[in-house]
């Protein structure tokens, strides 16, 4: 007996690649296993042409006819890549995206943190924003890193190990209570 699925647009979330030298491709073919919206910077999308990976929106002013077929683009305004694709994924309610960079830069991602659900995949690290109350299930002895520095933050379930890291002190449920709103947290991808 055999299932079908049908994936509805947009239901699955939107894949930004903003760049991937550090990335591995096994966790990319995971990101694009349900067929998201692709959208890339100019750069990621030769990359992505070179891995037969197929593109829909680029970040460009320039037109990239030549590149695959059926792509359309998305202007880049004056805050940038990431700023442009993130309002145009808002815009038109993508509920969630996954983003793939090397660096990350909270101020690229803060305005859209309550937005949008955000996931963004850096290297090795899973980074995404949450609220203070936030609680969340983990085996003992991972590890946990605030990208955000909270002007107050009281913790269970976690042991601080400096500059902002911290592992969970057992099997369990470790907690994050905070001023501001939120912040982002990043988590080692096993």
């Amino acid at each position: 007996m055999s299932s079908h699925h049908i994936v509805r647009e947009k239901q699955e979330p939107a894949l930004l690649v903003l760049s991937m030298d550090t990335f591995d491709e096994e966790m990319l073919g995971q990101l694009l296993e349900w067929s998201p919206t692709v959208i890339c910077t100019i750069d990621t999308a030769e990359k992505l042409n070179a891995l037969e990976i197929k593109v829909d929106w680029i970040i460009s002013d320039n037109d990239t006819a030549d590149l695959q077929s059926d792509v359309k683009l998305v202007p880049v305004g004056e805050d940038g890549a990431t700023v442009s694709a993130l309002k145009y994924l808002v815009q038109n309610n993508y509920p969630s995206v996954n983003v793939v960079v090397d660096d990350f830069e909270p101020g690229n991602f803060e305005l859209y943190a309550d937005k949008i659900n955000l996931v963004v995949f850096k290297g090795s690290q899973k980074i995404y924003p949450v609220n203070s109350g936030f609680s969340k299930w983990k085996p003992a002895n991972e590890f946990i890193e605030l990208l955000s520095q909270p002007t107050s933050l009281n913790t269970s379930g976690l042991e601080a190990l400096g500059s902002n890291r911290y592992k969970t002190t057992h099997d369990g449920f470790f907690t994050l209570q905070f001023e501001p709103s939120f912040l982002f947290i990043a988590e080692d991808l096993e």
